[in-house]
């Protein structure tokens, strides 16, 4: 049976090495041999898992992925792994669309800003005129909190899941949120806002999880391409 830690630890491993091939594009990572871009950085990095080469895949990850696993646990999870390997390097593989390489600009509040690198020059993405982007985990959070700030129960409504929308209205939202629970919501959302400009967001596949406040951690659910609030917690 496969153990659901370590098929975790794979996944948030690939989304690393995805964080390393966009750093590499430009300059060349060490390694078994140069890479040209991103798609040949995973291409490397997929076939040395698949041929057993554990020193030439660890050899391109990034600084950061290397500090949150060693190459000795590194080694050791692909070894007693043999299976959940192969199905990373496999879907590393398969023919995807092109690399985008970009950069997020935070601000000290916890505003981010999206950079695409086009045609040789960074511009600013079109997420950013989205005062309530939901496109990213991060991004929904803060339009969360804005929305709330700004009382705009029409937008909070686009937070809740398909599965607890029905019978709910802006309307009912602003009671809930206005009434007894008030006090707490408040705090909850200043809670969020404070932690979001050190935050770092856990994503696995649809879900994602931002711990705030302590001890509270809020879960986040992609459906129909935006990032929705699952649970606060």
């Amino acid at each position: 049976m496969v153990r659901p830690d370590l098929v975790k630890t794979l996944r948030l491993l690939l989304l690393k090495v995805a964080l390393s091939a966009v750093a590499c594009g430009v300059v060349a990572c060490g390694g078994p041999a140069p890479a040209k871009g991103p798609r040949d950085v995973l291409t490397q990095y997929a076939v040395a898992l698949d041929e057993g080469r554990v020193e030439d895949a660890y050899a391109l990850l990034s600084d950061e992925a290397k500090k949150t696993l060693p190459f000795d646990a590194f080694r050791r999870m692909v070894k007693e792994n043999p299976d959940e390997v192969k199905q990373v390097s496999q879907s590393l593989l398969r023919p995807s669309g092109p690399p985008r390489v970009t950069a997020t600009v935070s601000s000290p509040s916890g505003e981010s800003l999206l950079l695409v690198y086009e045609d040789g020059a960074w511009r600013v993405d079109g997420s950013a005129i989205d005062l309530y982007s939901q496109a990213n985990p991060k991004s929904a959070l803060m339009a969360f909190v804005r929305a709330f700030d700004n009382k705009r129960w029409d937008i909070l409504m686009r937070f809740v899941p398909e599965s607890e929308a029905e019978g709910l209205s802006a309307k009912k939202l602003e009671t809930y949120w206005t009434g007894e629970q008030k006090e707490e919501l408040e705090n909850l959302t200043r809670a969020i806002k404070a932690a979001l400009p050190t935050a770092k967001l856990e994503v696995i596949g649809d879900h994602a999880t931002m711990p705030y406040g302590g001890s509270g951690t809020v879960e986040l659910l992609l459906e129909d391409g935006r990032w929705k609030i699952q649970e606060f917690k």
